[in-house]
């Protein structure tokens, strides 16, 4: 399909976290997935290694035995998720949030697409260490955001999740992903969305979070 008529910036600040407003209806076609990605992997990777891959749920079965493990990623998680004492939003914000967190809960089988984006490792001991785990996700988290953002200018919505990694063995025995040497990093929603025109989310004056120098 033709692409939004979006300035970059545009672009830029309207990519939400898509939830109830996807359209669990409309079937996404392969021809702009393939579009999405083809954007998706001129994305940065460290050293041009390029190790990323992406698996596409289409099937019925295969989508719903998917969210039946995210769903116990949030009900019966294997470890704690780290919190922070940092939290800079509302909590009007984070009612509606939760309401729309819910609605995907509900209703995550019935989203279209599901991807689950992938990368390769030598060993998952890589992920034991601070800077090699940096470079594993830092070769893949570009190009995710990227096929996000070609999605969005496409008329299609995403939003990033990690709930199913507290299952991510289970994930792959379901997709045929080889457990160990390639890590999942996601489970995204992909949808068109029930209209197109999306704001700014609300955010803290850049002011706020720039240090010049030093902390």
């Amino acid at each position: 399909m033709s692409p939004l008529d979006l300035s970059v910036d545009e672009l830029l600040t309207t990519t939400r976290a898509v939830r109830k407003r996807l359209d669990l209806t409309r079937p996404v076609g392969r021809e702009v997935i393939e579009e999405c990605l083809t954007l998706a992997v001129q994305a940065p990777t460290g050293r041009n290694r390029q190790h990323w891959d992406f698996v596409f749920v289409t099937d019925p079965r295969q989508r719903a035995a998917l969210a039946d493990l995210y769903r116990a990623g949030l009900t019966s998680p294997r470890e704690p998720v780290a919190g922070t004492n940092v939290n800079r939003g509302d909590s009007a914000g984070w009612e509606r949030i939760a309401d729309s967190a819910r609605h995907l809960f509900e209703h995550l089988h019935e989203v279209p697409v599901l991807v689950v984006p992938c990368v390769r490792v030598a060993d998952r001991k890589d992920l034991d260490w601070p800077v090699r785990r940096a470079n594993v996700y830092g070769s893949i988290f570009p190009a995710v955001w990227q096929f996000m953002l070609a999605a969005r200018s496409r008329g299609l919505g995403t939003a990033w999740t990690t709930p199913h990694l507290q299952y991510e063995q289970e994930a792959a025995e379901l997709l045929g992903i080889p457990y160990a040497t390639v890590v999942q990093t996601a489970l995204i929603p992909l949808a068109y969305t029930i209209g197109t025109g999306f704001r700014p989310g609300p955010r803290v004056a850049a002011a706020e979070v720039a240090h010049w120098d030093r902390w």
